[in-house]
């Protein structure tokens, strides 16, 4: 009788509304174990177990992510993720970057942001034994300058980004690779969205000073999409501007991308899921909404996504290109969509490994000459 019950919600639940449809799933969920207790399948202390787990992640744990912005904030940014373990920033040679430079700034706000400055292929020679000075001057050359702005978790010092690191450098430009607070060998301060983006334009505002007339360009990953756009929208209000913005594996907001990850598809059909899992996150502020910055900002956009990551979801990646399109103003420069086929299986942090993205990056770069 009970089989048939279950049966019959699953049957019907396609034309359910969505109240009734989570009540169905946490129906089946917790009648499964009884059914199989009532049939001396499992023992009473396997049931009592299997209770008490369904209770913690559908009762306990949407209550305490609702009702506790550090579980939030930990949760959106992963500062607490270090990879590697053990970490010696100060030294990036460990790394395999010669002719970089290690140093720290001291925001406004009084933050101190660890950062490299990678050297393009064409002045390395010239470092050994260069001083800050060299550093500093060599960004005015002329080379294209990349200022990176790296996802959650990790450090500047993270595998995948040293790989794109090279690319860059490999190409003659010179990458900018800083820690937002809280990461890395940055001031242990809490992040928040408008701490980051603060991060962010400080360190655009030190490299644009000190690169005059050089092309400059941001590159965001992943969060650091959302960091960039965010930052690049308040710096237009001051009359500043990138030569173009970069965004590798982006989200369009942060509301969607909690809707569209691959974890939340366990809670995602229950009627509470918003409450407990997007609204509180809106409520503490931590919005990332690249899909409304991109309007403010009138630099060229280049947008690249793999279709197999599964961190980002690559609809998110085309539905900020389709708005993008929509709501930036008529005298902004162009967006370009380049897709990655999941074949190639680069996901959320290997598009780096595409034989085609230097001619890709070259041809945004380039067009931004003829512009």
């Amino acid at each position: 009788m009970l089989l048939d019950f279950i049966a019959e919600l699953l049957s019907i639940s396609s034309t359910m509304n969505r109240v009734l449809r989570g009540i169905a799933i946490l129906l089946i969920l917790f009648c499964i174990p009884l059914l199989l207790y009532s049939l001396g399948l499992i023992l009473f202390g396997t049931l009592r177990a299997v209770l008490c787990i369904l209770i913690v992640m559908f009762g306990f744990i949407p209550v305490l992510f609702r009702y506790t912005y550090p579980l939030q904030r930990t949760v959106i940014f992963l500062n607490f993720v270090k990879w590697p373990h053990i970490e010696d920033l100060r030294t990036p040679d460990k790394y395999g970057l010669s002719a970089t430079r290690n140093f720290y700034i001291t925001t406004d706000e009084g933050v101190t942001l660890g950062m490299w400055h990678i050297l393009p292929a064409s002045l390395m020679n010239d470092s050994i034994n260069a001083n800050d000075s060299f550093y500093e001057e060599a960004l005015s050359h002329g080379e294209p300058v990349i200022v990176y702005m790296h996802g959650n978790s990790g450090s500047r010092g993270s595998p995948h980004r040293l790989e794109l690191y090279t690319l860059l450098r490999n190409m003659n430009y010179h990458v900018v690779a800083f820690d937002y607070r809280s990461y890395g060998d940055s001031s242990p301060v809490s992040p928040s969205e408008m701490g980051v983006v603060s991060d962010g334009k400080y360190v655009f505002s030190w490299v644009q000073e000190r690169a005059k007339a050089s092309p400059l360009y941001v590159w965001g990953h992943s969060l650091g999409t959302g960091v960039s756009s965010h930052a690049l929208s308040l710096l237009a209000q001051e009359g500043k501007k990138a030569d173009g913005l970069i965004l590798e594996s982006p989200f369009n907001n942060l509301r969607d991308e909690l809707k569209e990850h691959p974890f939340s598809k366990l809670y995602r059909q229950l009627p509470w899921f918003e409450f407990f899992f997007v609204d509180p996150v809106g409520e503490n502020q931590l919005l990332f909404e690249t899909d409304r910055h991109l309007g403010s900002i009138k630099s060229p956009v280049l947008i690249l996504h793999a279709e197999d990551d599964m961190v980002v979801p690559f609809l998110l990646g085309k539905r900020l290109y389709n708005t993008a399109i929509q709501i930036r103003p008529k005298d902004a420069g162009r967006v370009e969509f380049v897709p990655f086929d999941k074949n190639y299986k680069y996901g959320h942090k290997y598009i780096y490994k595409s034989p085609d993205l230097p001619q890709i990056i070259l041809r945004f770069v380039m067009q931004k000459k003829l512009d």
